[in-house]
């Protein structure tokens, strides 16, 4: 029995430590009210997205819930209404796997909304697939269909200043790659379709997104608009729901014990939204609520350029 008990206290304390020490991560406290701001993230119906909606609500910000389903939207418009007090909480579609979707938003927001104060490129997507203008996924979501937000609601960042941007990016950023050649040939950053792919695809991008947040300081340098990048930890959110059932089910007892809740996972965005003191910091990377050093291959300035140019293309704004 002893024996037994000696086990059983080891294998909680390895628990502790990993989970405290690895996974938990910091908490923000900071209590920053945002009383006649205007803020959008985007895919805030579920997960960190909807926490981070959340959040920003509390200190008194309009929300806009820039979201795919309309139906889960308006029922977390419902949601954070009721939690907050804040009446303040608006849907509008965004379907970031269409560029057309992304402009007619940006359309929509423009006519109807005096200001915007940050943006918070929050959504994401990890499995098979296409966007309507025949991209992946991962790229066409994660990269390009916030590329395209971002450049723009630019000028209305820079007209109401100083404004924040913030690009949810993952520490799997430092196994990223980008191949041109494949973007110009399959208008992707993988070969193919399978569930290893996919997983490279979603590294891909996030390196994508810290490289894009690296060259929009640069071009924003002198402004009053900042943009930063992060990781927000490893969180038990919907993100891989479109992993085969199989990958699910072998993830999901991991992701029980130990990954971070989707209150935990927004700490990091609200503290790159909120932290007052780091506008100098602009364009650097994120975690666990402090600065921390990108990957090589992140730290690439002409990469990050050539990747500017390239998506301009893409999306069609140059």
């Amino acid at each position: 029995m002893a024996v037994l008990l000696g086990f059983l206290a080891v294998v909680v304390a390895c628990y502790l430590f990993i989970y405290y020490g690895v996974f938990r991560g910091a908490r923000i406290f900071n209590p920053l009210k945002l009383n006649g701001k205007t803020v959008i993230v985007t895919g805030s119906n579920t997960g960190i997205g909807k926490a981070t909606a959340l959040e920003v609500a509390n200190r008194g910000a309009r929300v806009i819930l820039a979201c795919r389903n309309k139906e889960k939207a308006e029922a977390a418009v419902f949601d954070i209404r009721r939690e907050s007090g804040n009446a303040q909480i608006v849907f509008m579609h965004l379907d970031l796997a269409s560029l057309k979707s992304v402009r007619s938003f940006v359309e929509t927001f423009l006519t109807s909304e005096p200001r915007l104060d940050i943006l918070i490129n929050n959504a994401a997507h990890m499995g098979p697939g296409h966007t309507e203008d025949g991209f992946g996924m991962a790229f066409g979501v994660n990269h390009l269909g916030h590329f395209l937000l971002t450049n723009l609601l630019l000028k209305r960042m820079q007209q109401c200043g100083p404004g924040r941007i913030i690009n949810v990016a993952a520490l799997l950023h430092r196994l990223g790659n980008i191949d041109f050649s494949l973007v110009a040939s399959k208008k992707d950053l993988v070969p193919g379709q399978s569930a290893w792919q996919n997983l490279q695809a979603y590294c891909n991008s996030k390196l994508c997104n810290v490289l894009f947040t690296r060259e929009l300081a640069n071009r924003l340098e002198g402004s009053s608009v900042t943009c930063y990048s992060l990781h927000p930890g490893v969180i038990n959110t919907e993100l891989c729901r479109n992993m085969s059932w199989w990958q699910q089910f072998l993830l999901m007892p991991f992701a029980k014990i130990f990954f971070l809740d989707p209150e935990g996972g927004a700490q990091c965005t609200l503290y790159c939204a909120l932290q007052e003191g780091i506008e100098t910091l602009s364009g650097r990377y994120f975690s666990n609520c402090a600065l921390q050093q990108l990957g090589r291959k992140g730290r690439d300035d002409a990469l990050a350029k050539k990747l500017w140019e390239v998506s301009e293309r893409l999306t069609g704004l140059s």
